[in-house]
């Protein structure tokens, strides 16, 4: 069977119906899906870091129900071991061999919810997955089905019993979002959604395929990034190296993922080439969980978001042509 193939333009208007269907179970955070969606273009996994109850795990089996893909979760703790995520061999008393149990990491949209809250042996399990797209065990590798989405949660406050992400993970992740608070009057609309449809959820309908989700993807390789903001984003992923508040700075996958968030940006936005404004919207979600502070600003309490706000704050924006069309 042909696989499907679509423009930007085809890509833009499946985007904006599916932002529209995940709002009937999500209020008032718009922004915060868009940024969610494009991170899933980009073919990135997303850290949703933020305190209980404000709609992450809902925020994650919605993309699955809309985008019609399979949704597996796992809900990390102390005692999770790396057989617990990525599977493990078990004798077949039929046949007397041992035969490969997958664990739930083979689906296509995984929440892995509370992910810090699992010794570092087991979050590494993740790694190769999140990397590689596939699962390496007793001498063979196993691919996970595509597209494979890693849509994990965080409570940012320290409690005992959690476990800081090793960096190597953390850069795997394409953006770090939370959602905040809703206004008063999306939360009392929410309470009133609530009410009118006498259940606990919206019944969300699917309205993409795995299939066509991977055309989606495949879409922004047509939109065009100009020489300048290639410049831009290499200054960007500079300056957080030179950063006197920054002990490690982002790494070059940091700027593959800033280009491709970029592109997913302009798309959502009806365009086929990047701006400035793409960029900028996206640099701090996508750097701010790459860099290593320096220790003495953790007693000072200023936070990696801060930072990163202030280094895209300090690089010169390029002066690119908003009006300009796709170079073909």
């Amino acid at each position: 069977m042909t696989e499907p193939s679509l423009t930007p333009a085809q890509t833009a208007e499946r985007c904006a119906a599916v932002l529209d269907e995940l709002e009937r179970a999500i209020i008032g955070q718009r922004a915060a899906l868009e940024l969610v969606l494009t991170g899933i273009l980009a073919g990135s996994h997303i850290l949703l870091e933020d305190l209980p109850g404000l709609g992450k795990t809902l925020t994650a089996r919605s993309f699955a129900r809309v985008l019609g893909l399979d949704f597996a979760r796992i809900q990390f703790t102390p005692d999770l071991l790396p057989s617990d995520v990525v599977g493990a061999p078990i004798y077949d008393q039929r046949t007397g061999e041992m035969v490969f149990r997958p664990g739930p990491v083979f689906t296509q949209l995984l929440l892995a919810d509370e992910i810090n809250r699992t010794p570092p042996k087991t979050q590494a399990a993740l790694l190769e997955a999140m990397g590689e797209g596939q699962v390496s065990m007793d001498g063979q590798t196993r691919p996970l089905p595509l597209p494979f989405i890693v849509l994990a949660t965080a409570n940012p406050i320290e409690y005992e019993g959690t476990y800081d992400l090793p960096e190597a993970q953390l850069d795997r992740f394409g953006m770090r979002l939370s959602f905040g608070y809703l206004s008063d009057t999306d939360e009392i609309a929410m309470l009133q959604r609530r009410l009118d449809r006498a259940r606990d959820e919206a019944d969300l309908r699917p309205l993409t395929s795995p299939a066509e989700l991977i055309a989606m993807r495949r879409s922004l390789e047509q939109v065009e990034v100009s020489p300048d903001l290639l410049e831009y984003v290499v200054a960007l992923v500079g300056a957080t190296r030179q950063n006197t508040q920054i002990q490690v700075g982002a790494s070059p996958r940091g700027g593959l993922f800033l280009v491709q968030l970029a592109r997913g940006q302009a798309v959502l936005r009806g365009r086929d080439y990047v701006i400035p404004d793409d960029v900028k919207a996206i640099a701090v979600p996508a750097l701010e969980h790459r860099i290593t502070l320096r220790p003495e600003l953790w007693v000072r309490k200023v936070t990696s978001r801060a930072v990163i706000a202030q280094v895209v704050a300090g690089v010169p924006v390029p002066r690119t042509d908003p009006a300009r069309p796709a170079a073909r």
